[in-house]
């Protein structure tokens, strides 16, 4: 399941962070939060960002010839 986590601290500091995207789509997903919310201060990727999707990998594959 897809989620979209928003953390609020005490002091208003902001964390979104994202479970079940796969790639670059947690970006691309959650940034309609990000452009509402505040600006970016920092970004941490985790390894599934750098993961591609076996639909993404089937789009290289040859099929003729």
């Amino acid at each position: 399941m897809k989620q979209i986590i928003v953390d609020i601290a005490v002091d208003g500091e902001i964390k979104i962070s994202t479970k079940g995207f796969t790639g670059k789509t947690c970006v691309e997903e959650s940034k309609f939060l990000k452009d509402l919310l505040c600006h970016e201060t920092s970004v941490q990727l985790v390894a599934v960002y750098y993961a591609t999707t076996d639909e993404q990998e089937k789009q290289f594959i040859p099929i003729c010839g």
